[in-house]
């Protein structure tokens, strides 16, 4: 159960029954892809709480790094079919990159796991600068400005597509509304920039304002265009519940998000599609430059490990590790330096350990 990230609230999607695993003598085989940057780093850092635990997990790993091609893909993609399930570190797309785009969003598109859920919540412990924040952004895994379809039609001319379809907004509000009904959330805010962009966006947020008018009726409706939903997020992020927005936007939002908590390893998330969820860190930061020092922070990643026990119904375990995670940070004495000890990972996870040793079940 997500109650201790989350505080008073649970995790729970509409999707949940339709994407469960087969149970094989009472273990779950789930998907372990690392990723590049400090991924390894932090993975262990969730197996190692897990053997712990006794979690009854089998990984089923595939070593693929962003700078791969994409048939490298298909094996964490016949893995995830496999398993229905996985638990995935950051591949890094470098910018300057040929050959191929993304493998994170080839991924998403290929199993169509359209909806990203990134859980931005003040962790007690963590200084920051404004506190009690609690919101969350849903953003639409599968098209918009991350469609990767551009081309040069002629030298120096490049066209990049930004493709908006009224089923898939439907989809990714269907979602939001949802999980905002079923954790307890009460107001859902579609992202835009229909100002400018008035058909494509325009689109997205009629049909977000349109769902949530028609079907819930109960939950507060609204809409904000980009540039003032960042502004609004940086000074006032209380007045935000549940934000839903196309692609890119949930990703700028996403890394205001991260800065307001106290940084990129501390944010939990998930990818949830029809058949498939994918859990991993809210933030997509690789951590190129400290890999391989074990000074990472795999809060992120162990919490979005929870998320993921928690959509398996082992909600004990779950709320158990969270609880042990919070405990440590509030503690303050094996927190790592990012926010403000000085604990490399080995030891926060070893402090995370004997929390849930020292504490009955």
């Amino acid at each position: 159960m997500l109650r201790s990230l989350v505080y008073k609230r649970t995790f729970a999607t509409a999707l949940k029954e339709t994407i469960l695993p087969k149970k094989y003598g009472g273990r779950y085989t789930v998907t372990l892809l690392p990723g590049d940057g400090v991924g390894k780093e932090v993975t262990d850092s969730v197996i190692s709480i897990f053997n712990a635990e006794n979690i009854p997990i089998d990984w089923e790993t595939v070593e693929i790094s962003g700078l791969d091609n994409k048939e490298n893909v298909k094996l964490a993609v016949e893995s995830l079919k496999r398993n229905k399930i996985g638990l995935k570190g950051i591949w890094h797309t470098p910018a300057d990159q040929v050959g191929h785009g993304s493998l994170n969003v080839a991924l998403r598109k290929q199993l169509d796991i359209y909806a990203n859920v990134a859980i931005f919540k003040s962790i007690p412990g963590v200084k920051t600068k404004i506190p009690d924040v609690d919101l969350v952004v849903i953003r639409e895994n599968t098209e918009g400005e991350f469609s990767g379809l551009e081309h040069e039609s002629v030298e120096g001319v490049v066209e990049s597509l930004k493709i908006t379809t009224k089923a898939k907004s439907e989809r990714i509000a269907k979602f939001a509304f949802d999980f905002a009904q079923r954790n307890g959330r009460h107001s859902v805010c579609a992202v835009h920039k229909a100002n400018i962009m008035k058909l494509g966006d325009g689109l997205f947020r009629n049909t977000v304002t349109k769902i949530g008018e028609s079907q819930y009726p109960k939950i507060n409706t609204s809409s904000i265009i980009v540039d003032n939903a960042s502004m609004q997020a940086v000074a006032k992020p209380h007045q935000f519940d549940v934000m839903v927005t196309p692609s890119m936007y949930g990703t700028i939002l996403g890394n205001i998000g991260a800065a307001l908590i106290g940084g990129p390893g501390l944010v939990a998330g998930a990818n949830f599609g029809k058949e498939f969820a994918v859990f991993e860190p809210g933030s997509r930061h690789v951590g190129l430059d400290i890999k391989g020092q074990n000074i990472a922070n795999p809060t992120g990643m162990i919490l979005s490990a929870t998320l993921m026990l928690d959509h398996l119904g082992l909600k004990q375990s779950a709320e158990r590790i969270t609880n042990a995670v919070k405990d440590v940070i509030a503690e303050g004495k094996s927190t790592t330096k990012d926010i403000g000890g000085n604990a490399s990972t080995t030891e926060f996870t070893n402090a995370v350990i004997n929390k849930l040793a020292s504490t009955p079940l």
